[in-house]
Order: C-alpha cells, then structure tokens, then sequence
C-alpha cells in the first residue's frame, strides 16, 4: 500500500528503515503520548521485531509515514471484532524534527480515507491522553470529533489521567 501526499508517503514499512525508525522513534517525548507497548528506549531489534510484525499482518493495517523515502513515523489501524467490528482505532505517532509541518493531520485524513474505503468500516476513532493537545488538534483539523472523556482511565509514568475519545463516522 502507498499513498502519496504533500510533502510524505504512507507507506508499508521495510526492511531497511530500522536505523530511521530507531533514530524516531527512540524519543520520550513519544513514548510519552503512545502506550507503553511501544518501547522506551527504542532499540534496533524493537524496530527489527516492529517491520516484520506490521508485514506479516493480514490485512496489513501499520504503515510508515515517509518524508524523501526514510520513515519518519507510523500510523495505523486496530481492527475492532465482534459486535465492534465495523470501527477501528487509529494511532500514530511522528519523529519530532517533523512536527509543525502539518503531516500528521494530512496523515491521519489520508489514512481515515483508506480505512473507510477498504475495510467497511462505519467508525474511527482515537484516544488522545489529557496532556496532549496537539494530537487533539490533529483530531480535529481531519474530521473527528470530540466524544467524550474517559474519566482516570490511563496509568502513564505513574500518573492516573484521562484519556478523550475523537471519532469519525461515514
């Protein structure tokens, strides 16, 4: 799968993007904002284990984001089942030196397009931690909407926090 945008592609993750994964990925300020499933620090054989997992999925669901062919990011889908079935939960996540820049937004619109038009979905949504605002903004400047929020529902760092749920719908 690739999709072209402005400045980036979302793309499958390869063998080779390793040493610019770690290089991103190995950021507290990230790991901050994401669950602790994504590791910190963020290691080479964390990214060895992440591009062979995210490509032996079927259907594959996690993708790169890619600025001049390095990957800078990710972003992806958790396919909901059972009664869930026609949501998922999207999720991403950009190297530092790339924000401000707007991709994540035209990421997350590029990736919400996708989602509908591939997987039957009826529903996206996110869960954003309370100290993040800019991932709120990113929400909100690709069509999602404020749902609610879940009232001390996240244990980061020791700290019990609310998390706020953005979805979108077709």
């Amino acid at each position: 799968m690739e999709i072209e945008c402005d400045n980036f592609t979302i793309r499958n993750w390869r063998v080779g993007d390793e040493m610019s994964l770690v290089h991103h990925a190995n950021n507290r300020k990230i790991w901050r904002n994401v669950r602790d499933r994504f590791p910190h620090p963020y290691k080479p054989e964390d990214a060895v284990w992440w591009i062979s997992y995210a490509n032996s999925e079927r259907p594959v669901v996690n993708f790169a984001i890619a600025v001049e062919g390095a990957a800078v990011g990710g972003i992806g889908l958790i396919l909901r089942d059972d009664v869930y079935r026609l949501s998922a939960e999207i999720g991403y996540w950009l190297g530092e030196e790339y924000w401000g820049r707007g991709i994540v937004s035209q990421a997350v619109s590029a990736l919400t397009e996708y989602a509908f038009a591939n997987f039957g979905l009826c529903r996206l949504y996110a869960e954003v931690f309370e100290w993040n605002p800019a991932s709120m903004r990113v929400l909100e400047k690709a069509g999602y909407q404020l749902e609610g929020r879940l009232r001390k529902s996240v244990i980061k760092e020791g700290q019990i926090i609310d998390a706020c749920i953005y979805a979108i719908v077709r």
